[in-house]
């Protein structure tokens, strides 16, 4: 989910998926250009999210009264200071976002600056606002770190561009800074909001763009993608829809599910939540682009909801068009307070 180690592979082809199945590539009819859907009315304004400077100056903060310090990277005596970290990755070439033994991943890389940066004994441990699956982007991603204190010191001035020099080019931090008191990425986040991108008409096709689009076989029916779309809104077990965990809740609050035409041809999702679980985004999209096709009717999706089993007829629409575009926090005076009520409402294994 959106947010948990995936095992997915990246999907960077241009190759057009059909309806039958998400992951097979039959070939388009040639022909006109598919008439572009009605422009859908925009959803309810949600409340933007801090925005951090994005350079370099970075005011001194204060020391961090609790919260452990990553292992290894602090010693036990030494203050601790908490950083917060904007983040935007390609995660075409990662396996997601947690380390992995012998795999590439988007954390594994922001640590390794972290630890050259720092000089600390291992790499710093990092707590992401949503862990993203194998392929999958992101242009708002939230991390915070505990870190010595003395050590952040002598970085600040030069926090920012050094740790830009020492990430891949497909990883970039936007802003790093000392973290408000009671600050916890993930959970003190209010909501995450993710995009999913999908041309359905091949004389769209941009090449450009194949890393980040789902070139789908069959004109999509957006108003009935949409009707379907709102037997999901509010606070349902999502269990259907999600990859199910030992210990952790599948419920979640789903303030916002809807599918806009952008531009002829390219039809974009727009998903709100308090938070997701693994794989739930995904499987809301292609069970929607299973609706929008007429391989479903838009009832099914609800049947899906109400039923709370994984259906064998759902299928995981594939990761690389999903992007986590941003992640909502709370006033600093209420960071605390919503950290403490996430974690009493979700275990940590979510």
């Amino acid at each position: 989910m959106p947010h948990s180690t995936g095992a997915d592979s990246a999907a960077g082809s241009a190759d057009v998926v059909g309806p039958a199945d998400i992951s097979a590539t039959p070939a388009l009819p040639a022909g006109p250009a598919s008439p572009a859907g009605p422009v859908l009315p925009a959803g309810p304004v949600l409340p933007a999210s801090p925005v951090l400077p994005a350079g370099p100056v970075l005011p001194a903060g204060p020391v961090l009264p609790a919260g452990p310090a990553s292992p290894g990277s602090v010693a036990p005596d030494r203050a601790v200071v908490r950083l917060r970290l904007d983040l935007a990755y390609d995660g075409a070439d990662f396996h997601g976002w947690a380390v992995q033994p012998g795999l590439r991943t988007v954390q594994a890389a922001v640590q390794d600056a972290l630890h050259l940066a720092l000089r600390t004994a291992q790499p710093p441990l990092l707590t992401v606002a949503g862990r993203t699956d194998s392929g999958v982007h992101a242009r708002g991603q939230v991390a915070h770190v505990d870190v010595d204190e003395e050590a952040w010191a002598k970085l600040a001035p030069r926090a920012f561009l050094r740790l830009n020099r020492l990430l891949p080019p497909d990883v970039r931090l936007h802003a790093i800074g000392i973290a408000a008191p009671g600050f916890d990425a993930r959970f003190a986040a209010l909501w995450r909001r993710y995009s999913y991108r999908v041309c359905d008409d091949e004389t769209r096709l941009d090449p450009v763009r194949r890393r980040d689009t789902l070139a789908y076989g069959e004109a999509l029916d957006l108003d009935k993608m949409n009707q379907a779309a709102q037997a999901c809104l509010g606070e349902h077990d999502f269990g259907a829809f999600c990859k199910k965990r030992l210990g952790a809740t599948t419920v979640r609050e789903l303030l916002r599910l809807e599918w806009q035409r952008t531009e002829p041809g390219i039809a974009v999702a727009t998903v709100v939540a308090d938070a997701f679980c693994h794989n739930m985004v995904r499987a809301l999209a292609g069970a929607l682009l299973a609706v929008g096709d007429g391989t479903r009717p838009a009832e099914w999706v609800a049947e899906v909801l109400t039923a709370a089993v994984r259906d064998p007829g759902l299928r995981v629409a594939p990761p690389h068009p999903l992007c986590l575009e941003e992640v909502a926090y709370p006033a600093d005076s209420d960071l605390a307070a919503r950290a403490s009520l996430t974690r009493h409402l979700r275990s940590p294994a979510e």
